[in-house]
């Protein structure tokens, strides 16, 4: 694990460094390093407006690779000289004063990695000097905002295909890139995914990979000629057997059987699945829908004409040598209905030739999965045990972004306020505690935005929460938990605290969601949850915005 740890760190380092950010992040640092503002003390708030996919939750994600970002946050020579060409007019002493910058004198503070997450409640609130933090900006939200948008995504397919059915992301060949493609095969297993295609995802991540062929290698072969290796070895006995021969066999017999001509079936394909299960006799798992088989207006089922005659000939194959296959992939046509098909096929099979393991073959389905899709199976009583998604999950076409922003709210110990006409972008000013607030069934209720220097609020003590703009909007809560959402992961230049494992963070995922109400998960009209502010904190952010409202004048 450590030269993988390594290998990760040197990747990581290769692409998410300082210049991983706009140019006007570089601009304004100039600007206030020329105003001699660097030792003014600046705290921003990362947070996001409105939760993706119509939903009412967020997964946050990406904690970990902002804090490395940090401890490897140094611009190099290269850089400095490449900045020097890009900004001629900028003063040497900028320049030297860019070399010896680190986040030493950052702090860090963050909800979980995992925990679920609402509007306006920070995810991040960075404290430092005000051209330092200002530089970290974009960096942080490109870590941040497609990491946790491939999280929320991942935890709502597998709240639609619910806890037994097994997720696997397939979108490597989808994704915007490399780096794309394994931030999304990280933050899939994060958000509920079971495993991946994606073999350097498995590799950095210890993510479990899984696969099998694709149409290409059963189109490859066209007669079971093609088979060049005849033998497989018998597991009990140790001795080689014609495996060409026993498939055959099999196949005839199952023809008779099931009532399917054995002309109907392609040998190209028995030919394709020998040969895959004799390189893989413990894992065979055959894609069965390359020949589709018509009859009139009337699609014959292809999985009983061809693929499945012949997956079901090379399992009873496998099995009669020692080995168990583990099941078939379908990547088109009606998946609910093909998928009963396979099931009563698979539990014919097993009644007749008293094999009980075949009635839990493995069906997986693929074909551009999304969703709604899991949605309407569900509907259907589908048979599928595993889902294979690419497109639609990495590339997360139902909303391409999440819109995390990166505000200013306090500069020297003094508030500021965004203002805007659009009230959803006014800023809740100010360095601020979150809690989240559960109620007598022991869900969350509310999550309560503070001013720090409030006392926390106490377990079975009434505290009022507003609105932070409506002010009729406003309720009692006595909690029965109070959870304190925040905790400081970074300070004097170093990770002050244990940092969570992949697997640890994909449990808090699941715990944490199991906190949120059915009605707030549902993927049709979801309940909103309520995001409050304290009353001093409503007091204290509408008089600032009233102080810093321009005056209008008629005449």
């Amino acid at each position: 694990m450590a030269s993988t740890s390594l290998s990760h760190d040197v990747f990581q380092r290769s692409i998410v460094q300082p210049l991983l950010t706009d140019l006007y992040q570089i601009t304004m640092a100039y600007a206030y390093w020329k105003s001699d503002k660097c030792s003014d003390f600046a705290v921003f708030d990362l947070f996001f407006r409105k939760n993706p996919f119509s939903g009412e939750f967020t997964v946050f994600a990406g904690l970990e690779e902002c804090l490395k970002f940090l401890r490897n946050f140094h611009y190099s020579e290269s850089d400095i000289l490449y900045l020097k060409k890009t900004l001629p007019s900028v003063e040497e002493e900028f320049f030297i004063f860019l070399s010896n910058l680190t986040a030493k004198d950052v702090t860090l503070y963050a909800l979980p990695e995992g925990s679920v997450v609402f509007p306006r409640v920070p995810l991040i609130r960075i404290e430092g000097p005000l051209p330092v933090v200002q530089l970290l900006e974009t960096t942080l939200l490109t870590l941040v905002n497609y990491a946790s948008l491939v999280a929320t995504n991942a935890a709502r397919y597998r709240i639609a295909a619910g806890p037994n059915i097994k997720l696997l992301e397939f979108g490597l060949r989808r994704a915007q890139g490399p780096d794309g493609g394994l931030s999304a095969s990280k933050y899939a297993y994060i958000g509920g995914f079971d495993g991946t295609s994606n073999v350097l995802a498995g590799k950095l991540y210890n993510i479990p990979v899984s696969g099998t062929h694709a149409h290409a290698f059963v189109m490859s072969y066209n007669s079971i000629d093609e088979c060049n290796i005849k033998m497989l070895r018998n597991r009990s006995t140790g001795e080689e057997e014609n495996f060409v021969d026993l498939c055959i066999q099999h196949q005839q017999e199952l023809s008779r059987f099931l009532k399917v001509l054995c002309d109907e079936a392609s040998a190209g394909e028995l030919a394709a699945f020998v040969s895959y299960a004799i390189a893989f006799p413990d894992s065979f798992l055959a894609l069965i829908d390359t020949y589709d088989v018509m009859r009139g207006k009337i699609p014959s089922p292809f999985a009983l004409r061809s693929g499945l005659l012949n997956f079901c000939a090379v399992a009873m194959s496998l099995n009669k040598l020692g080995y168990q296959a583990i099941g078939v992939r379908i990547d088109s046509g009606d998946l609910a209905y093909l998928s009963k098909v396979a099931r009563e096929t698979f539990t014919k099979v097993a009644n007749q030739y008293k094999l009980p393991w075949f009635h839990n073959l493995i069906i997986v389905a693929s074909n551009d999965i999304n969703e709604d899709t899991i949605l309407s199976l569900n509907e259907q009583d589908h048979k599928i045990n595993c889902f294979g998604i690419g497109t639609h999950l990495v590339t997360c076409q139902k909303q391409p972004a999440l819109g995390c922003v990166f505000k200013l709210v306090e500069v020297n110990k003094q508030p500021c306020i965004k203002l805007s006409l659009d009230v959803s972008k006014v800023t809740i000013p100010g360095c601020k505690n979150a809690y989240r607030l559960y109620g007598q069934d022991g869900y969350a209720l509310i999550d309560l935005l503070q001013q720090t220097e409030e006392a926390a609020p106490q377990m079975g003590e009434r505290v009022l929460c507003r609105h932070p703009f409506q002010e009729s909007k406003r309720a009692y809560v006595i909690p029965t938990k109070v959870e304190s959402l925040y905790q400081k992961y970074w300070e004097n230049g170093k990770v002050c605290c244990e940092l969570p494992t992949l697997i640890d963070i994909r449990q808090r995922v699941k715990s944490s969601l199991q906190t949120l109400r059915s009605d707030i998960k549902r993927n049709l009209n979801p309940t909103p949850y309520k995001v409050s502010v304290s009353d001093q904190l409503y007091q204290f952010m509408h008089n600032l915005w009233l102080e810093n409202a321009p005056i209008g004048e008629l005449s």
